[in-house]
Order: C-alpha cells, then structure tokens, then sequence
C-alpha cells in the first residue's frame, strides 16, 4: 500500500523523514499557524530547492530548518528579537541529545540564529544562508500575503487606514494597520538574498506580493 507523504509526520521533509521524526516534537511552541509543521515545510521545500543549485550540507539545513522556531514569541512582543537566539540554544540542546557532534550542532545552531530578520544576525555559512533565503522566501509571494493578514488578525489589527491606506501622511505602523506591512518590511525582503538561487526565486515572489498590494489599494 503506498503512502502520500501526509501519512508520515517526516514525509514532507524527504529524504530527512527519520530526522524530522526526531525533532517534529521539538519543533513548535505556540498555536501560532503562521509559523507551524506546513511552515517548516514549506521552509524545507523552499531550502532543498537552494541546497540543488548552491550546495551545502543538506542535513544541517534540514535541522534547521526543522528548529528554526522550536521556540516562538509573539511579534508583539518585546523579547521578540531575541526569538532565534533562544531557539538556537534549544536545538542544541535537542540535537546533544540525539548524538549529534559538536561541529555540526554549531552549525544549526549559527543557521538558525542568523535566519531571523529582527536579530540581524549576518549569516557566515552557506548552510545559514540557505535557510535564512527559504525562510523569506515564505513571507513573500502569495504564501507571504496570507502569513501577514493571519499574524494581523491574531495581533488584532486592522486591514488598512481607511484615511490614508499608502500612509502618504502618516507614519507606517504595520502594528495597527497590516497593509502597511508590506512597505515596512516586506518589499525590502528581496534585496537581502543572500544566495543567487534564493534571489531569483524572490524575484517571482516579489512581483507576486506587488502584484496583490497593487491590487488591494485599487479595491479600497
């Protein structure tokens, strides 16, 4: 009887099905479906994409991949910049458990600090490269557009101003108004690729998440 890969907890992290088995459990922290196991998912599709033209040690980038928000804070909250280094230290911990040397654990580790955008940590590897390029390539593009209208409704934010949608004459505050979002952080995404694979598969995306922003102003 065959199996799709929904079957398996691992399946959508092939060929690393036994590693994701192993961390799965340790992976999410919160009920927060914006950074969840089809998150991770997607990160890993995104990565094994990357890691085809670029190379780099697949299974670290599956690791991190896999552990990169084993420890999740709200965007609203004021330790959230510290999120990749703490969940660093946690897939450490979970990785000097499962036997893993000292050399390898490191580099997880240094890929998953270096993945997040308000750490500003600058990736040295190509392994942190890699994972810090799939993870943004899941906050643009249309997967991009529904992550940043979920995380406003669980925020409680509003769509837009209605008396200034563009924030012509106003400050930007993607904290009250999620459209403002995509000027704030998202656009600027796909000038910080930090591979070449990364960047054309941004490209796409980008003109996608233009394309909806074009396309919500002129419905409002």
């Amino acid at each position: 009887m065959s199996h799709s890969r929904s079957d398996r907890p691992g399946g959508a992290f092939a060929p690393h099905e036994p590693l994701a088995e192993a961390l799965l459990p340790h992976a999410t922290s919160s009920d927060d479906g914006s950074h969840d196991v089809a998150h991770l998912a997607r990160v890993w599709s995104n990565a094994a994409a990357i890691l085809a033209e670029e190379g780099g040690a697949a299974e670290v980038v599956a690791a991190a991949a896999l552990l990169h928000d084993c420890v999740t804070v709200e965007k609203n909250d004021p330790m959230r910049a510290q999120a990749s280094r703490l969940a660093a230290r946690k897939a450490e911990t979970v990785l000097r458990d499962l036997g893993w040397d000292g050399e390898r654990i490191a580099a997880v580790a240094h890929a998953i600090e270096a993945h997040s955008f308000s750490a500003a940590i600058p990736p040295e590897t190509l392994e942190a490269k890699i994972l810090q390029d799939a993870d943004r390539l899941d906050a643009i593009g249309m997967v991009g557009v529904a992550r940043c209208f979920y995380i406003a409704g669980r925020m409680g934010s509003g769509l837009y101003d209605p008396a200034d949608p563009e924030a012509a004459w106003r400050p930007l505050d993607d904290k009250r108004f999620a459209i403002d979002h995509f000027e704030n952080k998202l656009f600027k995404l796909a000038a910080g690729f930090q591979t070449r694979t990364g960047a054309r598969l941004a490209e796409l995306r980008q003109a996608r998440l233009r394309r909806f922003y074009d396309e919500f102003l002129d419905e409002i």
